[in-house]
């Protein structure tokens, strides 16, 4: 959730859920952890958001620090978000962000994601999927039992997931 006040946001809540995909099963790992702000001028408004890499959980913890490993959280501690909207945006029930995330040490850009923005009292609540996967930032897709997961690996934003 974002509140906010005299051109600037703070993240104030946040849910991140990544789903992964293998022949045997799925899995996902939500980090409640994301924190963030925006400011706004001259009718730009610039967010930046981040996450701690060991804040994700899957209820496995070997699973955990295996996704750890695989995405280089040792050396690249946060996922970082940064994206520009329009002030005038935040009267859109659906917002579509031209993202930039940074992860594992790569950049990868998405344009036009769409975004659901709804209104809690003083607090903006946004939630969509950003569609990441493996390739774009130059990840090899882990491996069990000799069958790799798929490359996708959206990710979902928002408090309802």
């Amino acid at each position: 959730m974002l509140a906010g006040a005299d051109g600037q946001w703070v993240l104030e809540q946040s849910t991140l859920t990544y789903h992964v995909s293998h022949p045997l099963h799925q899995t996902e790992g939500v980090s409640h952890a994301s924190r963030g702000k925006g400011v706004c001028h001259a009718g730009q408004c610039d967010f930046l958001i981040a996450v701690p890499m060991k804040t994700f959980d899957s209820g496995d913890s070997n699973r955990d620090l295996h996704m750890l490993q695989v995405m280089r959280g040792a050396q690249f501690l946060m996922v970082m978000v940064r994206t520009r909207l329009p002030e005038t945006a935040s009267a859109l029930t659906t917002l579509h962000a031209d993202l930039e995330i940074q992860f594992a040490g790569q950049t990868a850009h998405y344009k036009q994601v769409p975004l659901e923005r709804a209104d809690q009292g003083n607090q903006i609540r946004i939630s969509g999927t950003i569609p990441m996967t493996l390739p774009d930032f130059k990840i090899d897709p882990p491996s069990l039992l000799t069958l790799p997961v798929k490359n996708d690996i959206p990710v979902r934003v928002g408090d309802d997931v």
